[in-house]
């Protein structure tokens, strides 16, 4: 039988991943419409199963039958006795006391018991015309969570949210809650709209809802900031935009949402948003309507969210920016078949701002605040700070060909019950990098003649290797749950230790939009191995560093999820990933490899 080299072995693992270069660079891939009716997993009660007989059977004959099955059966309510419907708790083997169940002649069905919860629906008349809070899966998430009291900053043309002087509020807003804002504009305490964008952001985010009124809105329970920086034309400057961004975040905003764009860099709006990052906040900002692979700033800048739009059928709608940077999609609406395929808000007449209309709009600029609005739903629910919100946006949003990260779609479809469930769910942790290494651990293994190869298991028992293996692939990622809290240094330590070594270069390079390729290689387990030369026992610690490495770069070649800085093309993203993979995985061999006596 012929025998593998290890190399041949780790490109056959890789395989998968490699199929990624095959992008050329500035090449749009195919717009893929992503369903907006989104599967929703069922609830099953533990150990609970239904069992519907024939009608007319009686509880005498079932009890006989019990003994036999291994159940309990009751009937389920006075009208059961009838219809035969029975129910059994506590089962201890599901699946075989339904197959034995079923097979009973008397036995209509036989099957586990559901849990089922309402679906929140508001009364808003005009609530079925709003497509895009179907797709983005907002009747179920409304069960458990609207927002309640997370500031959300809109940094736009101001909000209709008062009655000043000529400036009325819109009627879809009353009783949303506001807290105090400025405008930049004409430097005021008063950051009324007089365009029309900023109020219909607004009602994205936080639109008065079951109020058998107009539309609904993502998180209506929130709290709006209004933060004018652009005047009736709907322009502005980077100097008043900055100003907001650091107002915002002073002033207790939990979520910046910035529906504008154009202009080039600003290293000092660039310098706000990373102000407004250290101080908890997470911010949000429209890719851009030039239909161009160029996501525009300050979509584009480090630590922002960066969105683009998709029409009603879920595919990239056709004047969305897109890009490396880009981080998710949302609704943004298509209306070339009509208003019905657009975003429906209340806001103000532009000709009149004192006048209320509804009107459908499109752009990036309605994505984005669908984004911010389930940012404030995950603060709601106990999201610690943009890292949270971050992962937890990603780790919920719908796969676009099953791949974990496209330059149109980001890391996918924004679903707000899914996010919420992956922050309350552990889904954060990146365990597949673990699986990864697990995986390679076994291949280096099976490479080893029988003299040197370690027991599998015993290496899993070896501290050393376990720990420095669980450095690489999910850090200690519990302690930001436990010390969450810290600021200054010992913030920096927590988010450090927090994320996997290779992801440490966010913390040392700054949380750009693509990743530091010194730290995503083999280098530092290929420079820390020349230790062992000197010191034998560190070995086994070397091992799973390198395999904790090695199943990092490997998950994230096979997700083509990050771009690296300093690619001259960004397709030679994931063969470098494999490359330096195949490299870790010899070194851990070397390292795990037993010594001959």
């Amino acid at each position: 039988m012929v025998r593998w080299t290890l190399a041949r072995a780790v490109v056959g693992v890789m395989l998968g991943a490699a199929m990624a270069c095959t992008a050329q660079p500035g090449q749009r891939e195919p717009s893929t419409a992503v369903s907006p009716e989104l599967a929703e997993g069922e609830s099953v009660v533990p150990g609970a199963i239904v069992v519907d007989f024939k009608d007319g059977t009686k509880k005498e004959q079932f009890d006989a039958w019990e003994a036999d099955w291994g159940v309990d059966l009751e009937f389920n309510s006075v009208e059961s006795l009838d219809d035969g419907l029975t129910v059994a708790v506590s089962v201890d083997d599901v699946e075989g006391a339904l197959a034995r169940i079923r097979q009973h002649p008397a036995v209509e069905a036989a099957e586990p018991l559901m849990s089922y919860r309402s679906s929140y629906a508001p009364n808003d008349p005009d609530y079925g015309k709003q497509w895009n809070l179907q797709m983005i899966g907002m009747p179920k998430a409304w069960d458990s969570n609207r927002g309640k009291g997370v500031v959300v900053a809109v940094i736009d043309t101001g909000i209709a949210y008062e009655d000043y002087e000529d400036f009325k509020q819109v009627p879809d807003l009353k009783g949303v809650k506001f807290v105090p804002g400025y405008d930049f504009v004409n430097d005021d305490a008063h950051a009324n709209d007089d365009h029309g964008h900023g109020t219909h952001v607004a009602g994205t985010i936080a639109q008065a809802t079951n109020n058998g009124q107009g539309v609904a809105g993502v998180a209506f329970e929130a709290t709006l900031m209004p933060v004018k920086v652009l005047n009736h034309f709907g322009s502005g400057t980077s100097a008043d935009i900055t100003d907001a961004i650091r107002f915002a975040a002073d002033k207790g905003a939990k979520v910046i949402n910035m529906s504008l764009g154009g202009g080039g860099h600003s290293q000092a709006m660039a310098s706000a948003v990373e102000y407004a990052r250290k101080k908890g906040v997470t911010v949000v900002a429209a890719a851009g309507n030039a239909a161009r692979p160029r996501v525009e700033f300050p979509a584009a800048y480090a630590g922002v969210v960066a969105v683009s739009a998709v029409g009603p059928n879920g595919a990239l709608a056709p004047y969305s920016s897109y890009g490396k940077e880009l981080d998710i999609a949302a609704p943004g609406g298509d209306k070339r078949q009509g208003d019905q395929g657009g975003i429906l808000q209340n806001t103000i007449d532009p000709r009149d701002p004192s006048q209320s209309i509804y009107a459908s709009f499109q752009g990036t600029s309605m994505a984005t605040p669908h984004v911010a609005a389930v940012a404030a739903l995950l603060y709601a629910a106990g999201a610690q700070g943009p890292d949270d919100v971050e992962q937890a946006l990603y780790a919920g949003a719908v796969r676009v060909n099953g791949q974990e990260r496209t330059d149109q779609y980001g890391h996918g479809l924004l679903n707000a019950q899914k996010s919420l469930d992956a922050l309350g769910g552990g889904a954060l942790i990146p365990w597949p990098a673990a699986w990864w290494a697990l995986a390679l651990l076994a291949l280096v293994l099976l490479t080893l003649r029988s003299r040197e190869r370690p027991g599998y298991f015993n290496i899993l028992a070896t501290p050393s290797f376990l720990v420095t293996l669980a450095l690489a692939t999910v850090g200690v990622f519990f302690v930001r749950s436990w010390f969450g809290g810290a600021s200054g240094v010992a913030g920096d330590v927590v988010n450090a230790v927090s994320l996997p070594i290779p992801d440490w270069q966010r913390i040392i390079f700054g949380r750009g939009k693509l990743a530091n390729p010194v730290f995503y290689s083999a280098l530092i387990p290929l420079v820390l191995s020349f230790f062992a030369i000197k010191f034998r026992g560190l070995r086994p610690a070397l091992g799973g560093l390198s395999l904790g490495f090695a199943g990092f770069l490997a998950y994230a070649a096979w997700a083509k999820a990050p771009g690296l800085a300093y690619m001259p093309f960004t397709f030679l993203a994931v063969p470098w990933l494999v490359v330096n993979t195949v490299i870790c995985v010899f070194i851990a061999r070397a390292m795990l490899k037993k010594e001959s006596v």
